[in-house]
């Protein structure tokens, strides 16, 4: 029987409710000096903002070593009345130093599966995912390395591969990697940041693979995300690929938080979800929303 692995244990898709499929409750990264994610109070209020505009579940994909604060997230997410879902995996080397990913090599995937099944540290909280990322229209060793040891982490536990697209980018090579030479199914792979490269060839292309196409961090004034985002959505429920499609928020710095004065979590059921209805109608936005995003993060685990 499928389930989502949720901070709390794992539960029915059908429980999530309105999901954000792709957001930080807690970043740290060297490249993003000053405007870490480690409150928890803020973790909180951003929560609770998220819930009172009806939100149910927020999928967090920050990886192993940038701050995620496992330990913070039950207590956040039983306070807040939100399902949280948490994240192994790994991110671009720029967000590590040597002596980490040195502390990893060798046995990546072992660490992956470990933090599926057993927990993340001491915590006990089990990850619901597998986080890595690809290079701007490439994939570098470093990139390779970790989805190797993403796919293997997946055929031992049967977890999602969420991938960021660097800048929304490389989606032909990812799907080359994961899905051909390393033979994870494509309904367990998500691509985010589509919407950054709206390219109507390469979202059509990534669909008719099979795998979930992630429109996520709205209202960055330098990427082609509002404006366009709802054209190119549209374009892929016309071609009949609208039960492939999740949304998200990702907020990854401190001033992006609605409490701190920004779009934050509740932007996307504030703004992006009418925006999107005014085009397509309520139905659609509101499965993108809601069963695609349990579908897509429930696995029968293994």
């Amino acid at each position: 029987m499928s389930a989502v692995r949720t901070v709390l244990g794992d539960v029915e898709p059908e429980r999530l409710g309105v999901c954000d499929a792709h957001d930080h409750l807690f970043f740290t990264s060297p490249r993003l000096p000053g405007q870490e994610l480690n409150s928890v109070a803020a973790a909180r209020a951003e929560l609770t903002a998220f819930r009172e505009q009806g939100g149910g579940c927020v999928a967090q994909w920050t990886p192993y070593g940038l701050g995620r604060r496992a330990a913070d997230l039950p207590a956040l997410s039983r306070d807040t009345g939100v399902h949280v879902l948490a994240a192994t995996g790994l991110h671009q080397d720029v967000h590590y130093d040597e002596t980490l990913l040195k502390e990893v090599r060798g046995r990546l995937a072992e660490v992956f599966v470990a933090e599926l099944t057993a927990g993340i540290g001491t915590s006990g909280v089990r990850a619901g995912l597998i986080k890595v990322a690809g290079g701007f229209h490439a994939l570098d060793g470093h990139a390779r390395w970790t989805m190797t040891a993403a796919a293997e982490a997946h055929h031992a536990t049967g977890a999602p591969i969420a991938v960021h697209l660097e800048l929304g980018t490389g989606a032909p090579d990812v799907l080359d990697l994961l899905c051909g030479e390393l033979d994870v199914p494509p309904h367990r792979v998500i691509l985010g940041h589509l919407n950054r490269f709206p390219d109507p060839v390469v979202h059509l292309q990534a669909a008719r693979s099979g795998c979930w196409l992630a429109f996520d961090g709205p209202s960055r004034a330098n990427h082609a995300t509002d404006w366009r985002m709802p054209e190119a959505v549209a374009a892929l429920v016309e071609a009949g690929f609208g039960d492939r499609l999740l949304l998200g928020g990702d907020t990854t710095t401190a001033a992006a938080r609605s409490v701190n004065g920004g779009p934050g979590m509740p932007y996307l059921l504030r703004r992006v979800w009418p925006r999107l209805a005014a085009v397509l109608g309520e139905e659609p936005v509101t499965r993108m929303l809601t069963e695609n995003p349990a579908r897509a993060f429930a696995v029968a685990w293994r």
